[in-house]
């Protein structure tokens, strides 16, 4: 399922975090493409989270400049697009209730903690961790907690030909990816999947879970919101 836009769920404010995320997000891959490709790999290694060298020093300032660095790298445009997307989708609706600043902390905390959840699995993998994907999901997880009933339109494509668009409740969307994430991640413990790069799912895990706690904390001192009615 690809979701392609939430139905109904308007926002009372500018996102302008959410947006200015996507534009630094973007901006920083167009500077990683004026890189020579030989250059890539060490660059990543420089300038991101590598897990087993953050376990070895993890309250080093370069560790910490890491964690939030490896949220603006992306490894393909498809990798980028891909986060890019989600975060266009359910950001703008998180920031809503949040407040720009609030939001910011929900974001880049989501992001260290899905590289520190990461790390703790695989302490031992030597290869870069980059990507927003962390952060992202720990948004997801927080609209998960506010919005469950909003529907949202997603793409489904059948037998790999048939493509036709449906609408969800976000519940059942974002549900649905989490167990993606925790069902390939329990799968993948004890294999070699990420030695030559892979996909980060107990990042993906982290940073949901950690978005949904903190929305649910924030909602004990502020309801969540309402959601209008669905036609």
């Amino acid at each position: 399922m690809i979701p392609i836009s939430t139905i109904n769920n308007p926002t009372r404010r500018i996102p302008y975090l959410t947006y200015g995320l996507l534009l630094a997000n973007i901006i920083v891959f167009i500077w990683q493409t004026t890189r020579p490709a030989s250059e890539l790999t060490s660059l990543f290694l420089t300038l991101s989270v590598v897990p087993c060298q953050l376990s070895q020093n993890p309250l080093s300032l370069e560790s910490a400049l890491d964690l939030l660095r490896s949220m603006f790298l992306h490894a393909s445009w498809l990798h980028l697009l891909g986060n890019m997307l989600y975060l266009w989708l359910f950001g703008s609706n998180v920031e809503d209730y949040f407040g720009h600043k609030a939001f910011l902390g929900l974001y880049l905390g989501s992001g260290v903690v899905a590289a520190l959840v990461q790390t703790l699995i695989y302490s031992h993998v030597c290869v870069p961790l980059v990507g927003a994907s962390g952060a992202i999901a720990g948004v997801l997880g927080s609209f998960f907690i506010l919005y469950p009933g909003v529907h949202v339109r997603v793409a489904v494509i059948f037998f790999r030909f048939f493509l036709r668009t449906v609408k969800l409740p976000a519940l059942l969307v974002l549900g649905y990816w989490f167990l993606v994430q925790v069902f390939n991640g329990v799968t993948s413990l004890g294999v070699d999947t990420l030695s030559g790069g892979g996909v980060a799912f107990f990042a993906h895990i982290g940073g949901f879970v950690c978005g949904m706690v903190l929305t649910f904390i924030a909602t004990m001192f502020n309801p969540p919101p309402r959601v209008p009615d669905i036609a």
